[in-house]
């Protein structure tokens, strides 16, 4: 066991998850807009989406990656149903209210929470893309030198997006009492026009996909 090895592909997990949890994207996108209009559970919920969507992908393009670059068809279909998806998200986000007091006291669908977290992830092209084309086969090549090395890797990126992601829901829903119903709307608006501009990169990728096949 060759612990250097390991670790440095850990910090290099944790770097990574770092970077991607405070990176503006689909995932971050939708822990604001479940925080601001459920509680803190739901925001929660939906940031450990990645354990159930990059857990098993990761396992798939380590074993498949060959697969997804010899199919760009897989692609276009995701792109394809995640724009439609973030564009549905988006439009809701310009109609949802500042929760009222008797919605606080209501419990939360967190289980709806997590779902949409689940989708997001999902139908998120660049997760496939990284995975099968990035992730994936810098994994692959470590398993010749250290066979635990991808194993850490993948671990330390997920609980580190994980946490990332729960504190930046855990630090807005801190803010949210004290936040002003324009400012709350604004910030919802805000999560509205980015969702949808994430679902016209995804046709324009699935597009790019196609002109490919």
């Amino acid at each position: 066991m060759d612990i250097e090895i390991i670790l440095a592909y850990s910090l290099a997990g944790l770097t990574l998850a770092v970077i991607e949890g405070i990176k503006p994207g689909p995932l971050l996108t939708m822990v604001v807009r479940e925080t601001l209009s459920g509680d803190l559970r739901a925001g929660i919920w939906t940031a450990a989406a990645p354990i159930f969507t990059d857990g098993p992908l990761i396992v798939v393009s380590y074993l498949f990656a060959s697969v997804i670059v010899d199919n760009p068809s897989i692609l276009v279909l995701i792109s394809i149903l995640g724009a439609l998806f973030m564009f549905k998200m988006g439009v809701e986000c310009f109609s949802i209210e500042p929760p009222t007091l008797s919605s606080i006291l209501e419990p939360t669908s967190s289980k709806k929470a997590f779902g949409r977290g689940v989708l997001t992830n999902l139908l998120n092209p660049n997760v496939y893309v990284f995975w099968f084309l990035i992730g994936g086969p810098i994994m692959a090549s470590a398993v010749a030198s250290e066979p635990l090395a991808p194993l850490a890797y993948a671990v330390t990126f997920i609980i580190g997006i994980i946490l990332v992601k729960c504190l930046i829901a855990i630090m807005l829903h801190r803010m949210r009492d004290a936040m002003p119903r324009h400012i709350y709307k604004f910030i919802l608006s805000l999560c509205g026009v980015a969702m949808i501009i994430f679902a016209l990169g995804y046709l324009a990728f699935a597009w790019s996909q196609y002109q490919s096949i």
